[in-house]
């Protein structure tokens, strides 16, 4: 058996505990983009729950969004009610994911994140979320990604 990324076994273990039944994937390190993933998953872009962290004036706010969509960071700000949503540095992300860029899933933080959904991925049975790790991904459905993340429905664009 190879020794899996202690950031993957952890993030199975969360999955798990929350009541998870998606299946935990291993990607080629070359799938680094939502459309990239979906080639190697079959499936659509759209379908690619994109876990992005940003930084509301040091508070972290993480967004599942759809791969087909681009957070419209001024509008969702103003109907979160917070001043400015700016990208989150690397060490920002790391400190409040305990993940890197690329790899931050919807759970599995060192303490919890304020999350919202992107009500686009309610279009597909099926979505993929990055599992801890840039080269890991989970499948899950939207309404079990709300029930494990307690995330409110946004419309991000």
């Amino acid at each position: 058996m190879s020794s899996e990324h202690p950031a993957i076994t952890s993030f199975r273990d969360e999955l798990r505990r929350r009541g998870g039944t998606g299946d935990v994937v291993i990607l080629p390190d070359s799938v680094h983009t939502a459309a990239l993933a979906a080639d190697a998953l079959g499936c659509e872009v759209g379908a690619i729950a994109n876990s992005l962290l940003f930084d509301a004036g040091g508070t972290p706010v993480l967004i599942l969004t759809s791969g087909a969509h681009r957070v419209d960071t001024a509008k969702v700000a103003d109907d979160l009610g917070l001043g400015r949503l700016e990208r989150a540095s690397p060490d920002f992300v790391r400190q409040h994911t305990g993940q890197v860029i690329g790899g931050v899933s919807p759970i599995d933080h060192p303490a919890p994140v304020p999350t919202w959904i992107d009500t686009w991925l309610r279009k597909y049975d099926v979505v993929w979320a990055a599992a801890g790790h840039p080269a890991a991904v989970f499948s899950s459905t939207f309404d079990e990604l709300v029930t494990m993340t307690g995330a409110p429905e946004i419309d991000v664009e």
